[in-house]
């Protein structure tokens, strides 16, 4: 009764059309119209809600909401997370459904990135460069994750940043219980360059071949033996 109700609503909002923002017909109308009661109405909106498909505004009705791809990005990365801290290998499965992607992707790449885009891209491999001559003689994992964002930027393609802000999100929530392998920050600057340098070149199977080999040495880290000691994850954001 409770999932009927919910896709119910859900075709109302398909069948009217409604956009993001849409005031929904009023609990009483809803009523009305689905032939329920008031509490069904409610938790059938509760449960739209948390799946951010409605929005309730308090003293002001329910709106279709944004209808983001966080609820599941969130299951996601929860799922990764409690999975790596039950000793399986969640997070080195996520490294690779981002792999499968942004290799599957980088072809479209090759030749077509704006220059204004480009030019963002060459200031975060500088910025890269700056980090490694630094204090700290490494990269900052936002840079690396910045220079990813901005790379596929320009496809327009939301679902695929949202898949990759899982992963950082991921990473960063069990960084400390990683296996640190070293490695030069020069290594991590020069592949980065290689990158750019081929999608600005139009080389296809070059830009294949260092997306693989920067995801080869990420991977490395994740395979290594993990430490008998798990300690106990903050997921706080």
């Amino acid at each position: 009764m409770a999932r009927d109700l919910q896709e119910r609503i859900k075709k109302l909002i398909i069948d009217q059309r409604l956009p993001s923002g849409s005031p929904l017909p009023t609990e009483p109308e809803l009523m009305e119209r689905l032939g329920v009661s008031r509490n069904s109405v409610r938790e059938a909106l509760k449960a739209l809600q948390a799946m951010g498909i409605v929005e309730i505004r308090h003293g002001f009705g329910t709106y279709v909401g944004p209808m983001s791809m966080a609820p599941m990005i969130e299951g996601l990365t929860f799922r990764t997370v409690a999975g790596h801290y039950r000793g399986e290998d969640s997070l080195l499965q996520l490294l690779e459904l981002r792999e499968a992607v942004e290799t599957g992707l980088i072809a479209r790449l090759a030749g077509s990135i704006p220059a204004a885009d480009l030019a963002d891209l060459d200031a975060l491999v500088d910025r890269m460069d700056a980090e490694a001559a630094g204090p700290d003689g490494a990269v900052r994992a936002e840079t690396d994750r910045a220079f990813h964002a901005a790379l596929y930027r320009c496809l327009g393609n939301r679902l695929l940043g949202e898949v990759l802000e899982a992963f950082w999100d991921a990473f960063h929530r069990v960084r400390t219980d990683l296996v640190d392998v070293p490695q030069d920050p020069k290594v991590t600057c020069r592949q980065h360059r290689e990158i750019l340098d081929a999608v600005r070149s139009s080389d296809v199977l070059r830009a294949e071949r260092a997306i693989r080999e920067h995801f080869g040495n990420i991977r490395v880290r994740l395979s290594a033996p993990a430490s008998t000691t798990v300690p106990h994850p903050s997921y706080d954001r």
